[in-house]
């Protein structure tokens, strides 16, 4: 009789033990919500921009100078379009997907104290402004990174895109008087990220 209720008491708190971490999971999931919302932003920007970039070569080679500015916004707004369309879709996914995905990494790498401690963390006031922080130093070492390597990246990329050209068969130099080729458009913010981040 002893033995069978020491054995109740065990499976009765190792119940307890897991219902306890399953908590801790979900509430770490939960405070990540803001970075699984920016990852499926990242992914719809990132979707978006080899159409973004292949408009603007075409906006630079083909189109007339006076007619440009108005083609530039008139691929913004579609741009705007697909992103403000698309995001929630993905967002909403990867919110219902994260305790499924996340869960058993979770579960199979952190201790329960562990998942006490990182709930701590990211709850402290201090990962709150390291997080605020995190995108201004990301965007200034992105600046100087961009201004450092243009110089040499540009021609490589500029090379590239001859001998790709090349390979599809397709013609390798701009009209006479066209532009040479130029960033994506400005007007999408969402675009502009991007196209920063991929750099």
């Amino acid at each position: 009789m002893k033995f069978a209720l020491l054995t109740l008491a065990l499976a009765g708190s190792s119940m307890a033990m897991a219902q306890d971490k399953a908590a801790l999971i979900k509430q770490f999931v939960d405070l990540q919500r803001p970075g699984i919302e920016s990852l499926a932003r990242g992914l719809v920007e990132q979707s978006s921009a080899p159409i973004a970039q292949a408009g603007s070569q075409y906006l630079q080679t083909q189109v007339p100078a006076d007619k440009r500015e108005a083609a530039a916004k008139a691929a913004d707004a579609e741009l705007k379009k697909y992103f403000d369309e698309a995001y929630p879709i993905v967002r909403d996914k990867a919110v219902q997907l994260a305790p499924v995905a996340l869960g058993p990494v979770l579960e199979q790498t952190f201790t329960e104290d562990e998942l006490r401690q990182l709930i701590a963390w990211i709850s402290s006031p201090l990962s709150k402004k390291y997080q605020e922080s995190n995108p201004k130093m990301q965007s200034a070492l992105t600046e100087k990174l961009i201004a450092e390597t243009r110089a040499t990246i540009e021609p490589k990329m500029q090379a590239l895109d001859t001998s790709v050209a090349k390979a599809l068969g397709a013609p390798t130099s701009a009209p006479s008087g066209a532009a040479p080729a130029a960033k994506a458009p400005s007007g999408s913010k969402n675009q502009s990220s991007s196209s920063n981040k991929s750099k």
